[in-house]
């Protein structure tokens, strides 16, 4: 084995590698811990580096934890177009399936999910991407009343079904509900909550 190779094999990354396994270990501690219990010496044990090694790419914990939540909001945006995949376009189930999915990525992803909506003053890349989250939803229901989904009237219809699914979300990973059978129920509670809350222009 090369010196070269020796190193890799000790250290556990490879160049051009180390960014994104910092950040996978800073969300899987994230999960384990929540983020108020989080040090970035937990993090260089998880990922098998030194404690010198994460300043390469991040100037703090702050900045590690910055990167799990931007992963989460672009890995949120892909669960969306996921669960649009074979719905009538700005349908009513299209518009349910947005908050299904939206449940089920908290339930999966607790401690992201509360980390990606901690930043009290987000930074221009984490609120594009948030937007960008958004804007699956405004869109279907912009197209469900009939209205471009920049519109106000569209973002008036848009958020109390977030504020339902969001609430719903917390509820669920706060365990202050018990659910039965979550994969029933979620579903029947968002579809009724759109049926209830959403009514199309007539």
């Amino acid at each position: 084995m090369q010196a070269k190779d020796k190193v890799t094999a000790k250290t556990g990354y490879h160049h051009g590698d180390l960014r994104q396994q910092l950040v996978t270990a800073t969300r899987q501690l994230v999960e384990e811990k929540g983020q108020d219990n989080f040090s970035v010496s937990d993090a260089c044990r998880k990922a098998g580096v030194s404690t010198a090694a994460p300043y390469r790419h991040f100037s703090d914990r702050q900045e590690m934890l910055h990167a799990v939540a931007l992963e989460g909001m672009a890995e949120m945006k892909t669960a969306f177009d996921a669960a649009l995949e074979g719905k009538t376009p700005c349908s009513k189930d299209a518009i349910a399936a947005i908050g299904e999915a939206y449940v089920a990525f908290a339930v999966a992803h607790p401690g992201m999910f509360r980390m990606m909506f901690a930043h009290h003053d987000p930074d221009e890349t984490l609120k594009t991407r948030g937007d960008a989250c958004y804007g699956v939803l405004l869109q279907q229901v912009g197209g469900f009343i009939g209205v471009p989904a920049d519109a106000e009237e569209g973002r008036a219809a848009s958020f109390p079904l977030w504020t339902f699914v969001h609430g719903l979300a917390f509820l669920a990973i706060d365990r202050k509900v018990e659910f039965a059978d979550m994969s029933v129920q979620v579903p029947q509670m968002v579809q009724l909550a759109t049926d209830r809350l959403l009514v199309a222009k007539s």
